[in-house]
């Protein structure tokens, strides 16, 4: 056969080359997660930015070993948190702004949530959640779980930005009209502090355990809203929620239920607000096809992980609950650079 009548793949035809990386990336994936975990408990990221950037430095100040110093450095160097030059490391911006103990926009407490012993178990039984569909485990939905002081005590730092974009977008031009505000699961509080904040004739009624209230409340105190904020403790299912709100706040919390439960208390919540009324549901809300964007498209396996039959639900799915619910007017509002997106939806 001559050279030109060769049937082999030009170089732009030709398929990537096969290789395990990925796999091995994936399998190991839990090594990255540690040493963030260490380098955070142990406050190397804050030494870094304070001019500590030896071995030497950063083993003295921390009080470990420069053995474990520098090899857990250079771990975090090649995984993109940390660049290294000459023998000395330094912080990313990513890592200046959200690692360092001095960065106004601090996020290391997220770990004491996220890497939770209790919620980490639910992995280790994910091939059973895929299996039936859900997890047995209903620690994520019981009553009084101490979980969510955790989540309220450890993610409100990450959750002070969208709680501010949030309030902007439903407080509009409603800086100073009296408005009645229901904020319901509402951990730490900052959803409706923030409302409060933004106008300063609202008052809200923030409900959930109580003992997640106390975290919330403080952080009223914090921001010197107390006089305006009321607490209600309970299961927002269960409890009495009144009526005349012009507005409903729902941060985060759909996700952990199926749509038969959520259109159950979306009918609740419509009885509670007056003509005109709005919710705001703010949520991870991956695209129809769900696969993007990548942080919505894959807190859905944390639900099935983590649930019995919770999900990250698409616009189209969140809007169709609303509207069997009886609400007929839908404004939708990704929020970026923030994973959340934020759905308005009015009472006639």
């Amino acid at each position: 056969m001559s050279a030109t009548s060769s049937t082999s793949a030009t170089p732009t035809q030709q398929r990537p080359q096969v290789s395990p990386f990925r796999l091995f990336q994936a399998i190991n994936a839990y090594q990255l997660t540690d040493a963030i975990r260490s380098a955070i408990e142990l406050d190397i990221f804050t030494a870094i930015g304070a001019g500590h950037s030896t071995p030497v430095a950063i083993a003295r100040q921390c009080g470990v070993a420069e053995r474990g110093a520098r090899i857990l450095c250079d771990f975090l160097v090649v995984n993109g948190f940390l660049t290294k030059s000459c023998q000395e490391y330094a912080l990313t911006d990513d890592s200046a702004t959200f690692l360092d103990r001095k960065s106004p926009a601090y996020m290391g407490t997220c770990t004491r949530f996220l890497l939770n012993d209790s919620l980490r178990k639910h992995f280790h039984g994910l091939s059973d959640a895929v299996r039936y569909g859900g997890a047995n485990d209903r620690t994520a939905v019981e009553a009084e779980s101490p979980i969510w002081v955790d989540f309220a005590r450890s993610m409100a730092p990450m959750m002070m930005v969208a709680s501010q974009e949030l309030a902007k977008l439903v407080i509009a031009n409603d800086t100073r009209r009296p408005l009645k505000v229901l904020d319901i699961a509402a951990g730490h509080g900052l959803f409706g502090i923030a409302v409060l904040r933004a106008n300063p004739n609202a008052k809200v009624t923030a409900v959930d355990w109580n003992n997640v209230l106390e975290v919330a409340r403080e952080n009223a105190e914090k921001f010197g809203v107390t006089q305006r904020y009321t607490t209600l403790p309970g299961s927002i299912f269960d409890v009495d929620i009144g009526s005349g709100y012009d507005l409903v706040l729902i941060p985060n919390f759909l996700h952990h239920f199926d749509v038969e439960t959520n259109e159950k208390l979306l009918r609740k919540l419509y009885t509670g607000l007056l003509p005109g009324g709005r919710v705001a549901t703010l949520e991870f809300v991956p695209n129809d096809d769900r696969v993007t964007p990548p942080m919505p498209a894959t807190f859905a396996l944390i639900m099935l992980a983590e649930t019995p039959s919770g999900d990250a639900y698409t616009r189209t799915e969140l809007e169709s609950m609303m509207r069997h619910a009886g609400f007929t007017a839908h404004e939708f509002h990704p929020m970026p650079p923030s994973p959340h997106s934020v759905l308005i939806s009015r009472r006639e």
